[in-house]
């Protein structure tokens, strides 16, 4: 009776986890909500891929520097503080840390003995040219979608810059993780290996905006939840997600959590710039994209972006309120009932300056705090990451500048004043630990 009850239990264990890895293989493709009538590139009237219209008589390497920064290709391989493209930047994942290597056409620590065939697998596939399977941190799963042409465009961008002597430090991955042999297995459920399809039933502009979304720009890799597999849960496609220890917010058109409430201005000049009146100032990765991609591209590639990004199924996330988009009161002596707590004599020594009481920047617009998502974010996450790090934007410091302050208080302190941030500007207030903190800043590698 026993063994038999054993036996039974495995057996159930067994048809659970056939079920969990059945509903998890099963689940959608980045597109699927948005028709089933997709041709190939050949049969559509009209190419989606490729350069903006007013680029494509440019030269190959012009053309592939625009498709490298639409792919945002530097902000991943160049560590802080190195050389562009070198390599060396460290991910933080659950089961360990990766760096980015060398694309640089060094011939020994780069990529500058691959050939046009070569490049392609590893980009598309995840496959180096000397077999060895690379990890889906580097978003082949999404690049399998470029053309062609546009592939080796970004190689002869790529091999016609400087070539850096640099290899990247070694991955730590724990056991299983760090046997690569399994991403085979890993590749024949989550990774197509198809080029971009577009929709029929959609414009140029939306299957432009598809193009940029899905296969360059590879927006979901950082705002889309992954599942148990680590593949990406198109069930919340754009749902919102933590990336490099920062929150990559919802970007569905839900009106609470997401862009719902966004004029398509407001998106554009957000994506563009990285700051919207009243929408809050990119930081963080998402700082990097645009500073690095997003600014360097065309308006109307922008639009097309807007465009395909509102079709996207809405997505609420009950745990982000609507973000408050009232300022605080000019006075610190309203608006909260703490009067002289930790967080807020800190905000008045450190903060004050360039936040002013009410939250509306008085050195630059980008250092508004009203309405933005990071302090209408209950978790304080992004609140926490920018006071730790900072917000260095385009490289170098100026008005958009905001310095980190990781060196000078405590966890406990970063969690005090994240609180009083919170709760003062935004909609619903964090309630921060010093090990909330301590477990933040363990999540970005630096």
């Amino acid at each position: 009776m026993r063994r038999g009850s054993l036996v039974a239990a495995a057996a159930g264990v067994a048809v659970a986890a056939a079920a969990t890895v059945g509903w998890v293989a099963s689940g959608p493709a980045a597109m699927d909500f948005a028709g089933s009538r997709r041709v190939d590139l050949a049969a559509y009237g009209g190419d989606p891929t490729g350069v903006p219209a007013g680029m494509r008589n440019a030269a190959l390497v012009e053309r592939g520097a625009y498709l490298a920064r639409a792919a945002d290709c530097e902000a991943c391989h160049t560590a802080k503080g190195g050389a562009p493209f070198a390599g060396g930047l460290g991910f933080k994942l659950p089961f360990g840390t990766l760096y980015a290597p060398n694309i640089t056409p060094d011939r020994e620590t780069g990529i500058g003995a691959w050939s046009d065939a070569e490049f392609l697998k590893a980009l598309r596939e995840g496959i180096g040219p000397d077999g060895t399977h690379l990890y889906p941190a580097f978003p082949y799963p999404s690049y399998t979608l470029i053309s062609d042409s546009d592939a080796l465009a970004i190689k002869a961008y790529l091999f016609s810059l400087p070539a850096r002597r640099a290899s990247a430090p070694a991955n730590s991955l724990a056991f299983p993780y760090n046997q690569r042999w399994l991403m085979a297995f890993w590749n024949i459920m989550f990774n197509p290996n198809r080029r971009f399809q577009p929709v029929v039933e959609r414009s140029q502009q939306w299957n432009r905006g598809a193009y940029l979304v899905e296969a360059l720009g590879h927006c979901g890799e950082c705002h889309t939840p992954r599942n148990l597999a680590q593949s990406l849960d198109h069930r919340r496609k754009f749902a919102g997600a933590v990336a490099a220890g920062w929150a990559a917010y919802n970007i569905t058109p839900d009106a609470a959590a997401g862009i719902g409430g966004w004029r398509d201005d407001e998106l554009a000049k957000f994506l563009a710039t990285g700051h919207a009146a009243g929408r809050g100032t990119a930081s963080g990765p998402m700082g990097e994209a645009v500073d690095l991609s997003l600014a360097h591209m065309a308006p109307e590639d922008i639009s097309a972006i807007v465009a395909y990004v509102r079709t996207v199924p809405p997505i609420a996330s009950p745990d982000l309120p609507a973000p408050k988009a009232e300022p605080a009161p000019e006075s610190h002596k309203a608006g909260l009932a703490d009067a002289g707590g930790t967080g807020k004599a800190i905000f008045a020594g450190a903060c004050i300056g360039c936040h002013a009481w009410s939250g509306e920047g008085t050195v630059a617009a980008d250092a508004t705090l009203t309405g933005g998502r990071a302090v209408n974010d209950p978790s304080g996450r992004n609140v926490v990451q920018a006071i730790v790090w900072g917000v260095n934007r385009k490289g170098g410091a100026g008005p958009r500048d905001m310095p980190g302050f990781g060196r000078g208080y405590s966890d406990r302190e970063i969690a005090a004043v994240a609180n009083y941030v919170t709760a003062r500007f935004g909609a619903r207030p964090a309630s921060l630990t010093a090990a909330d903190v301590a477990s933040i800043r363990g999540e970005t590698a630096r």
